[in-house]
């Protein structure tokens, strides 16, 4: 039988407030172990939580950026269980009415076509805090500073069918939410997370099947890697007649498969309730519409601009709007140089094959966007060719701070476009080749174009990589043609 997968995720956002959810203890990384948890945070007798007005703002921008309902009133509720991170017993929470409704998020994997992902809500809440398990000589360490840290979780449909397509969709979240600013998006660092829900049904059924919960995946390989096991796990116990038990699941990215961990729970096993010590969340159009207006450029949002106006693929704006950053450097080395193409192929690879190389960011990189764009406008107005722009490059990233300009001059590498120059070096190659000469004459005209190759690697030589070799091609095939 054809088995369809169906999937949905639940996206964990850690939002870059400084402070907690309902705290002012510090959300930074990597402090000592409870060194950013107070009173609240444990939710010690007598304390009170007060909202963080950072994290509805961000919430709300969010929202926004996904076309989304954005409700007047909200409610926080708790959230009931025991875990031995979760020092009050109860985790701050939205259910009945969330923060967020129903959005959408356009996604595009490969040279496909965009299509959109719905949203079913999104809520703020409460981190809990975390359990340590190496170097405790078989007991648990508990470290409460990410207890309080705010989150916003998104809740998708179950509307992707691939591994691929869900991957497309936790990148699509990835770029709205650095684009927005409202997280870093650090999955190393545990600033997104997210809990994947598959299933599968018969093809072309309309029934949903049972639906097993992977929970904490932390980076978008692991994501395709965790729902291609899951997808194989389930199809088999399908077509043995098996029955799929609705539970929750860990990934193991050492081993590359899921395991059990736990029965899922459903949402009244939590005992729900309205948080008393917090009142209704109201908002106003007027908060509401000032939100909007600072909203930046949405990664959507490029992606048709650099296809439609610049004229790119969509492959190529898929890649370069994956990161603001990365768009913005982009845009830079564009409008110095004005060869949209141009530009984006020498960030994917010069660029970020370098990039990649040296383990860092494009804010580090060490060529900036204007001295990319310089060389470039170099190599359009033929001072410089390919080769000797690649060699210009390397020097840029080692020697920092030069310009372009200063670097061909240091190299004379400024192209030879003199015609008479290069008609000179045509004609010594010519007279010291009478062989190829000959065997070109003698060649079936439909032989003699790779034959050329032989001249025009010559005159390379001879001018050592300066000559235009658009020219040395054109001129040598006038003069050679000239002598049959």
């Amino acid at each position: 039988m054809q088995w369809e997968a169906v999937i949905g995720l639940e996206v964990h956002v850690q939002l870059a407030t400084q402070s907690k959810i309902f705290s002012g203890a510090s959300t930074a990384f990597g402090a000592e172990p409870n060194s950013q948890a107070c009173a609240v945070d444990l939710g010690m007798p007598g304390v009170l939580p007060v909202l963080n007005e950072n994290a509805v703002a961000m919430a709300v921008r969010f929202g926004l950026a996904i076309n989304a309902e954005i409700p007047e009133y909200s409610v926080f509720e708790r959230k009931n269980y025991f875990y031995p991170d979760l020092p009050k017993g109860y985790q701050t929470s939205q259910m009945a009415q969330p923060i967020i409704g129903r959005g959408e998020v356009e996604i595009t994997h490969g040279e496909g076509d965009a299509r959109l992902v719905r949203i079913h809500h999104a809520h703020l809440e409460e981190d809990a805090g975390k359990s340590l398990h190496e170097d405790y000589h078989g007991m648990t360490g508990i470290d409460l500073n990410r207890a309080g840290t705010p989150l916003l979780e998104i809740v998708s449909e179950p509307d992707m069918r691939s591994a691929a397509e869900a991957s497309a969709y936790l990148k699509a979240l990835h770029a709205i939410v650095t684009y927005l600013g409202i997280s870093d998006g650090n999955m190393a660092e545990g600033s997104m997370r997210c809990d994947v829900n598959v299933s599968l049904r018969p093809a072309g059924s309309e029934q949903l099947g049972t639906r097993a919960e992977i929970k904490n995946v932390n980076s978008f390989r692991f994501v395709e890697q965790a729902i291609a096991f899951e997808i194989e796990r389930q199809s088999e116990i399908l077509e043995d007649g098996g029955r799929i038990v609705q539970e929750t699941r860990l990934f193991d990215p050492d081993h590359g498969e899921t395991r059990s961990m736990r029965l899922k729970e459903e949402a009244n096993d939590y005992r729900y309730f309205p948080c008393p010590d917090l009142l209704p969340l109201m908002l106003d159009s007027a908060y509401i519409d000032h939100q909007r207006t600072l909203l930046p450029e949405l990664p959507s949002e490029k992606r048709h601009r650099f296809t439609s106006e610049l004229g790119l693929s969509a492959y190529d704006a898929g890649v370069l709007i994956a990161t603001r950053p990365l768009a913005e450097y982009f845009e830079q080395v564009h409008a110095i140089c004005g060869n949209a193409k141009l530009a984006a192929n020498w960030v994917q690879s010069e660029l970020m094959g370098r990039l990649n190389h040296d383990s860092l960011t494009v804010e580090e990189s060490p060529v900036s966007a204007t001295q990319l764009g310089e060389l470039l406008v170099r190599l359009e107005d033929s001072t410089i060719n390919g080769k000797g722009a690649k060699q210009v490059f390397a020097d840029l990233w080692e020697r920092r701070g030069e310009s372009a300009d200063e670097l061909i001059e240091a190299h004379g590498l400024r192209q030879v476009t003199d015609s008479g120059a290069i008609e000179t070096m045509i004609d010594e190659v010519i007279a010291n080749s009478p062989v190829q000469v000959t065997q070109y004459r003698e060649a079936p005209e439909d032989k003699r174009g790779k034959m050329i190759g032989y001249f025009v690697g010559q005159v390379m030589k001879l001018s050592k990589g300066t000559a235009n070799p658009q020219q040395v091609n054109t001129m040598l095939r006038e003069k050679l043609d000239a002598l049959l």
